[in-house]
């Protein structure tokens, strides 16, 4: 039997591809789009489009392989490298590596003595033979040589120079690979020692197949300068700003125990832009532990944390300012996370202590266009509370640390952020642990890092504040004694989706068999199904 063929819908096919290959191709990455996609106030509510992977080069110790291994907990972080080269006369150590399009979005750094400060960075892109950029590796990453504060910075200015952590947020796009080189003379590697200390986390971006991008060049620093310039400004303000017609609530009274301070917003779209909470109290501790921070969108709850680690202050109010949220002077705490609703959201400051209190309380919606892109904010708290720490063996503990959970999620959405504050028992560090997150089907983390205060971008334990714009140490009590610390970490480009889960774990690798409070926070945006 003869069959005959519709040209219709051939054509209409056909059409479709060519229609979908062309939208497609209209979204390119580039140098430009990365700096303003930082400065986007929206950009961290919508799903990635295009997507991408991201991934974290770092020096954590090679001798961790699985979980069931003996090396899992393994503490030599430092001095790790892809391989050894010779370029061009040069003896040069690979420390990132990876095939494009991609980007790469955060770099961490931090040496530990004059001799590992003396290493030099090259970053080729493209299999080109000549890097694109070069320079000494602690003025490269946190001196302000690429970009100005808060784009790159060395924290804490109280601290000395050599005990910082050095940080870099500007992105450098790469359309075929990228490859970042450190050169140190001085560097010795065998089985039994690694010198000079030199500890790097690199984030990467790395795109699907067939994405448009444009690679950085070094002329982009200058031609770009105002691009630069302005992303560096936006980064640097707190929060959301706010339009002409944005529109404000505030309530203040005095609430007992068990009632609550409440906000009801049913003229969706919009979006919570800002809220601040001020508490007065007899008992200040108490008052940031037992009360609640509770929102829902669209009726959906996605928020219940203690208002202390909510708002990063811990359990006593210190005063620091980044992007997302900060405590003032007079103990006003605040939120400027964008957060989205189509239709309503509820926020409530419960009392849950024993005492009666005053709070004080403002909220900030702003029209918000919703679309099938659009996720809800979200935050989780855990605390693991009076944990015994295994202690080094090297001071009479066992050695045998444990992964900490920060958060599992389940379903499609990005992993925003994430805050400890933590109360020290002992007369020594707490948080030699790294990071270790798994994404959707990842057997080992894309994520692993080399010890708590490097995830949260300072190094060498210091106890000194510190605030920024992505992280902060609003307390360092607890560093090398008892007391109570409290550390945060927020993402922009180096946000990091999932399609089906995410697995955020954290170590409990303290130096000495003790017991602790531990608790954490995690900051994210997640689809809900209707």
């Amino acid at each position: 039997m003869k069959k005959t063929i519709s040209v219709l819908p051939l054509m209409m096919a056909i059409g479709a591809i060519i229609l979908t290959v062309s939208c497609r191709n209209e979204e390119i990455v580039t140098f430009r789009s990365l700096l303003r996609e930082i400065s986007q106030t929206d950009a961290a509510t919508r799903f990635p489009d295009p997507a991408y992977h991201l991934v974290q080069f770092s020096s954590y110790d090679r001798l961790s392989i699985h979980p069931d291994s003996a090396g899992w907990f393994a503490n030599n972080d430092f001095t790790q490298f892809i391989r050894e080269e010779d370029n061009d006369g040069r003896h040069e150590y690979v420390m990132f590596e990876a095939d494009g399009p991609g980007a790469v979005v955060r770099w961490w750094m931090t040496f530990g003595d004059m001799n590992a400060s003396n290493s030099f960075i090259r970053v080729y892109i493209d299999n080109q033979p000549e890097p694109v950029i070069e320079g000494p590796a602690p003025y490269l990453v946190g001196g302000m040589m690429l970009a100005p504060e808060p784009l790159s910075t060395s924290v804490s200015p109280l601290t000395d120079p050599q005990r910082r952590g050095y940080n870099l947020y500007l992105p450098l796009p790469f359309s075929e690979n990228c490859k970042i080189t450190l050169e140190n003379d001085s560097i010795m590697i065998s089985p039994e020692r690694r010198s000079p200390s030199i500890y790097y986390n690199i984030c990467a971006r790395l795109y699907e197949e067939g994405t448009r991008l444009v690679s950085f060049k070094k002329e982009m620093l200058s031609d770009d300068s105002l691009s630069i310039a302005a992303c560096a400004s936006s980064l640097g303000r707190t929060g959301v700003p706010e339009p002409q017609h944005a529109l404000k609530d505030s309530v203040s009274g005095i609430y007992s125990p068990g009632e609550a301070c409440r906000f009801t917003i049913d003229r969706g779209p919009g979006a919570i832009a800002g809220l601040s909470v001020r508490i007065n109290a007899v008992d200040t501790a108490s008052a940031l532990r037992h009360t609640f921070i509770i929102i829902s969108f669209d009726g959906q709850e996605t928020i219940n944390i203690p208002a202390g680690n909510f708002f990063g202050t811990g359990y006593s109010y210190n005063r620091y300012r980044t992007h997302f949220s900060g405590v003032g002077p007079d103990g006003t705490m605040y939120s400027s996370w964008l957060m989205p609703f189509r239709d309503s959201c509820h926020v409530s400051i419960l009392n849950s202590t024993v005492d009666t209190m005053q709070i004080t309380a403002g909220l900030t919606t702003v029209p918000y266009s919703w679309n099938k892109s659009s996720m809800y904010f979200g935050a989780t708290w855990h605390e693991y509370k009076a944990i015994e720490t295994a202690g080094s063996e090297s001071t009479g503990g066992t050695g045998r640390h444990i992964d900490l959970n920060i958060a599992t999620l389940y379903g499609k959405g990005i992993y925003a952020g994430d805050a400890v504050t933590v109360f020290n028992s002992a007369d020594a560090w707490w948080g030699e642990g790294d990071e270790k997150i798994y994404v959707d089907d990842e057997i080992f983390p894309s994520s692993f890092g080399t010890g708590t205060e490097d995830y949260f971008g300072y190094a060498w334990c210091r106890p000194e504040p510190f605030s920024h714009a992505l992280i902060a140490q609003p307390a360092g009590n607890g560093n090398f004694h008892p007391g109570m610390t409290v550390n945060m970490r927020y993402r922009v480009l180096d946000a990091i989706p999932f399609v089906d889960s995410i697995k955020a774990d954290i170590e409990l690798w303290h130096w000495v068999n003790t017991v602790i409070d531990y608790g954490i926070t995690a900051y994210y945006y997640l689809e809900y199904e209707d």
